[in-house]
């Protein structure tokens, strides 16, 4: 039987059937994102050892990495505007290919803050790639399975996160690494050689990421991708960046998603940057066996979503996300009060209850904004500054407590009351909220 030939949808923004080599490119993207943003969180394990740095020094990874997503959302929202979703997707390959070749010179300077600017330059290009793909995939078919093409999307992103942990921690990590300890009792050369060495340990899960990058932008140049931009009669003009603006800053609802999402996205950052610190200061491990800690958390991440995804056939997204908050917290006070290693696998299991937080907290905030949809959405993806600024907060609260990771971990649960106050006030508006929130249900 033949295929139906691929068309637009009467609105011009969906599609009549899925392109799937298209579709499947556009969810491998997914994973190099998440394969990313796990690597930063064997950096702070290797650039504390590396440049001897305390832990608010090392926090400055995320910072530099997620004020790259702040700056760059509403440009690429605007590229996507003027362009095309294929044009925004190249431009966020290129910026991500770019950082990674900064990697060289920074290695070769040895200089803390040339590794920041990289890691800024590798974020404004996943600013680009998140802008464009979130809503990318479910447009890219019939209106009524956009949900699904969203999970399928949305599951590519833990194995993208495992391989990003696992290259980057048993490449970078050595068993015969000196310690910090064993460092600071060195001459300063000897320590220099050993810190040198490290440093250049951090060039070789760049290299293959520039040749996958190099193979993506490739596939993604030559494919046809549909526009699914809809359509406007020829005069129609573009409403203004400041109206929308202003729209959306008087509505209650939105900016307390866009407060929940800069919380959420600070809580699993800092969660997750400081798992290696926490099992090496609990376990009395080395940076490459409390490695395995960081791997084991974003698998759990995975199952969580999977439960999750079921659970929302059933229940209303705001109350799947009001429980697993609840649990996030309960797991975090755990881990903050209990002296032993069951503290580490805690932390671990906060994972589990983090997979449907992102999405749903998205989903919920921009239901309903009409024509703000967009800038809405724009806006949103800034809000990932979070994982900028709260694991500062735990950086500092670790060092002015003489290094107790456990008591760190209470700002991510300060983090997650807020967002089961927000849950709760979903669901109180839930007789009122269109089915259209539960559009995104795993991230």
């Amino acid at each position: 039987m033949n295929k139906p030939a691929l068309q637009q949808t009467p609105d011009g923004f969906y599609l009549n059937r899925t392109p799937w080599f298209a579709f499947i490119l556009l969810c491998s993207i997914f994973a190099l994102w998440a394969a990313a943003a796990s690597m930063n969180d064997v950096l702070i394990a290797h650039f504390k050892k590396a440049f001897l740095l305390s832990d608010f020094q090392t926090a400055f990874v995320q910072s530099a990495f997620y004020l790259g997503y702040f700056f760059v959302a509403i440009p690429a929202a605007m590229v996507v505007r003027r362009f095309s979703y294929k044009s925004t997707i190249l431009i966020g390959l290129l910026l991500y290919m770019f950082g990674c070749l900064l990697f060289f010179p920074a290695a070769s300077t040895a200089k803390y803050g040339m590794f920041l600017l990289a890691l800024f330059v590798i974020a404004a290009g996943l600013s680009f790639l998140e802008t464009a793909c979130n809503t990318y995939s479910t447009l890219m078919g019939p209106r009524e399975t956009g949900t699904r093409r969203l999970n399928i999307s949305q599951t590519f992103h833990p194995f993208g996160a495992m391989a990003g942990v696992y290259v980057g921690s048993f490449v970078m990590f050595k068993d015969t690494d000196a310690t910090t300890e064993q460092l600071t009792q060195m001459s300063a050369s000897e320590a220099a050689v050993q810190q040198l060495q490290m440093i250049q340990s951090t060039l070789l899960p760049y290299k293959w990421m520039i040749a996958v990058l190099v193979l993506m932008f490739i596939l993604v140049a030559i494919t046809r991708f549909p526009a699914c931009k809809g359509n406007k009669p020829a005069d129609s003009k573009p409403g203004s960046l400041r109206q929308s603006l202003g729209r959306l800053w008087r509505n209650p609802r939105f900016t307390f998603g866009v407060l929940a999402q800069f919380l959420y996205v600070g809580a699993q950052v800092g969660v997750w940057s400081f798992t290696i610190r926490l099992a090496m200061q609990m376990g009395g491990m080395n940076e490459r066996s409390a490695s395995w800690f960081l791997l084991t958390t974003f698998a759990a991440y995975f199952v969580g979503k999977m439960i999750a995804n079921l659970l929302m056939r059933r229940l209303h997204p705001a109350k799947v996300l009001a429980i697993y908050g609840v649990l996030c917290i309960v797991l975090l006070a755990y881990t903050i009060l209990v002296p032993n290693i069951s503290a580490v696998y805690a932390a671990v299991g906060v994972s589990i209850f983090l997979g449907p937080c992102w999405p749903t907290i998205y989903g919920l905030t921009i239901d309903g904004l009409g024509e703000d949809t967009g800038v809405g959405g724009s806006l949103l993806v800034m809000s990932i500054v979070g994982g900028g600024v709260i694991p500062i907060f735990q950086g500092l609260l670790s060092d002015a407590s003489g290094g107790n990771m456990q008591l760190a971990y209470s700002v991510p649960l300060l983090c997650f009351i807020v967002i089961v106050m927000y849950a709760l006030k979903c669901m109180r508006q839930s007789a009122t909220l269109p089915s259209g929130a539960a559009a995104a249900v795993a991230s």
